[in-house]
């Protein structure tokens, strides 16, 4: 036997943030998990730039920003992080960006961006702006030349541009990663899936439309990620109909105008008037609550940070599994989110601006502590010290803010949601306002803690399906991820100039065979009814593994090799068509093995973890954070525990160097 150890491999389908992240997790453990004498070879396999990957690759519309303040943004662990690794702080985005214009330390290692565009925008970047998403994609790119600086000699990556169609090889054997553009497979021992956010094709009743527009010569738009969006088929002038008011929405709004030729200018007043190209189509926007996502806040807390978390932590979600019992979470575990968050408003609210409250804090806290938010005595003890009503935190207005109304006409509901919207930008970019950041950052609090008690099993099928996955994804989304303010002040200008008509909440697709038209309704606006030539499903695919674009899970599906989160009870069974992992480690569940397959492991948005964030706002204790850490911790262990009864050939990739 040779005393030379053998190679030990490890290959990472995906390249972009959550690889990254775990990359950076596998160098900053390495020192206390590796053996320098032996060589750890890593393969990335994605046909996009390490780094941002497909999401945030540089080759997009440089229109297109991100959600999150620049100082709001980063990939790197902090004092907040509870892990068992090594806590390596890096820079965020703000951070990294003022290098390049002399006001912060340069980070090695350092390169200019050869995007002069790109350059020029992070000299002037402050901690508050919004940055273009080829600025994020630099920064990305720098966190992965990092990562490649800091792991130690006896680790080389090795980068394939192509994309990985199936992972074959037995549970106690080496596991082989086939690739589109090569007979030849890579060899590992063990294989991680970090893939990222992945399409899907339609499911039925999209295909429907798309029959429909195929039968009519109309345009249909599935669900799908808005800068891939083809949306050349989209004539000038035409009547388009988008269901979603998210995200999604938004970069399509800013494609389909801005991206056509249109142009802003902002008056003295602060408004702004946009002046079309004549290239645009008319867009008619609805979704279920009528009402676009809540802008960002720009601004910082006025006051202390709020202890978080304090009503809905670890302590909470013991006492929640020792009952051992079903949970609901609307029932069970919803007031004890509710309170963390009001926790974080008032705690702002108080602190920051006392002169609008009617109580000294130490008193009103005793009292919120013990009191359920739900109860009589809550709404009473927040009526007596929180004069204004517009200083009070109430979830279900917040939520549904059309119920109950109806309108005449389309131009009276036109004035309302521009008023609307006018308002939540003005309380989202005016410190006054604070204490909605104090409710976000418990918000965030709360979204930490739910992993552990998803992975617990123990809530129900109908509450994951209805309650987590539908009604908290959905509310999380509203109130936390919407996006800048200046984009709703460029929506309120589209609307004014007759580019962009509100449908209302609860919106009806329909289908007219006589006319060949979709058709849309509200019972925003009762007898309504708006006709359109084109129908834009505007939102994101949901998960789907029966109908991935990803050739490697879709055919691990399709073999049996490994499993859709289903979870059943009594009375309902819920597909959330999200990859089934063990929740400590992120081994997939093979049914064909029966149980986690020991050398192939899965991280991110395709799984149930739900831990989907690849970067997070700092000292936020990122749930993402900690599972790379974990993950990267028991890859270095099991990889030391791996010799390779023959040698590994090796296979020619990109070597990575700084």
């Amino acid at each position: 036997m040779s005393s030379t150890p053998s190679t030990a491999v490890l290959a990472l389908v995906g390249a972009g943030p959550r690889a990254t992240g775990l990359l950076e997790r596998i160098a900053a453990n390495a020192p206390e998990l590796w053996d320098g004498d032996r060589e750890l070879r890593i393969h990335l396999v994605d046909p996009h730039p390490p780094g941002p990957g497909r999401i945030w690759r540089r080759e997009q519309s440089p229109l297109l920003r991100m959600n999150s303040m620049a100082e709001d943004v980063t990939m790197f662990t902090d004092e907040s992080s509870t892990i068992d690794g090594p806590v390596r702080p890096g820079p965020s985005l703000a951070e990294w960006a003022s290098q390049f214009s002399g006001g912060g330390p340069r980070h090695a290692p350092y390169v200019e961006p050869a995007d002069a565009d790109v350059l020029a925008e992070l000299r002037t970047l402050s901690g508050t702006d919004f940055a273009t998403r080829r600025a994020q994609s630099a920064y990305l790119g720098w966190v992965f030349r990092r990562a490649l600086a800091d792991l130690p000699p006896s680790v080389t990556v090795e980068w394939h541009d192509t994309t990985a169609t199936a992972v074959t090889g037995p549970p106690d054997g080496p596991q082989h990663v086939h690739l589109a553009d090569r007979s030849t497979p890579l060899t590992a021992d063990l294989v991680v899936l970090a893939q990222g956010h992945i399409g899907s094709t339609p499911a039925a009743d999209h295909q429907a439309h798309a029959a429909f527009a195929r039968r009519h010569g109309r345009f249909h738009l599935p669900p799908e990620f808005s800068s891939d969006a083809d949306l050349a088929g989209l004539r000038p002038g035409e009547h388009v109909v988008l269901r979603g008011l998210g995200l999604a929405f938004i970069d399509l709004m800013v494609l389909l105008t801005e991206g056509r030729g249109g142009t802003y200018r902002t008056e003295a007043d602060g408004t702004l008037t946009y002046f079309p190209s004549g290239r645009e189509p008319v867009l008619h926007v609805g979704s279920r609550r009528g009402v676009p996502y809540h802008a960002k806040t720009r601004y910082r807390l006025q006051g202390p940070q709020p202890p978080l978390p304090r009503h809905f932590g670890p302590e909470a979600v013991d006492a929640l599994l020792a009952e051992g019992r079903p949970l609901d979470l609307r029932r069970d575990v919803w007031p004890l989110m509710a309170k963390e968050i009001g926790y974080g408003h008032y705690h702002e609210l108080f602190h920051a601006h006392p002169g609008r409250t009617a109580l000294p804090w130490p008193d009103f806290v005793a009292a919120y502590d013990r009191l359920d938010w739900y109860d009589d005595e809550m709404a009473a003890l927040v009526a007596t010290a929180v004069p204004d009503p517009a200083d009070r935190l109430g979830f279900e207005a917040l939520d549904h803010p059309l119920d109950g109304l109806a309108f005449p006409t389309p131009d009276a509901f036109q004035d309302h949601l521009r008023d609307h919207i006018a308002q939540d930008v003005i309380r989202r970019e005016s410190p006054e306002f604070s204490a909605d950041l104090g409710a976000f950052l418990a918000l965030l609090s709360v979204y930490g803690q739910l992993p552990r008690l998803v992975a617990s099993g123990r809530l129900t099928a109908r509450t994951v399906a209805d309650d987590l996955d539908g009604w908290w994804h959905g509310f999380f989304s509203f109130l936390a991820s919407g996006p800048p303010g200046f984009r709703l002040r460029q929506l309120l200008a589209l609307s004014r100039a007759g580019v962009v008509h509100f449908l209302g909440a609860g919106i009806r697709i329909g289908t007219d065979e006589t006319t060949g038209t979709f058709t849309a309704t509200s019972p925003s606006i009762p007898r309504h009814t708006v006709h359109a030539t084109a129908l834009i499903e505007a939102y994101l695919p949901g998960p789907s593994l029966a109908r991935s674009e990803d050739p490697l899970l879709r055919g691990l599906y399709q073999e049996g090799a490994l499993a859709e989160e289903v979870i059943a009870d009594p009375t309902h069974t819920h597909r959330s068509g999200l990859l089934t992992v063990s929740p400590t480690d992120g081994h997939l569940i093979d049914p064909a093995f029966g149980g986690p397959h020991p050398r192939r492991i899965a991280l991110g948005a395709p799984t149930n973890s739900r831990a989907v964030a690849a970067f997070a706002r700092p000292r936020t204790n990122a749930p993402a954070f900690r599972q790379n850490d974990a993950v990267a911790r028991a890859l270095l262990r099991a990889l030391s525990a791996t010799e390779a009864e023959a040698a590994i050939p090796p296979v020619d990739g990109q070597p990575l160097r700084v």
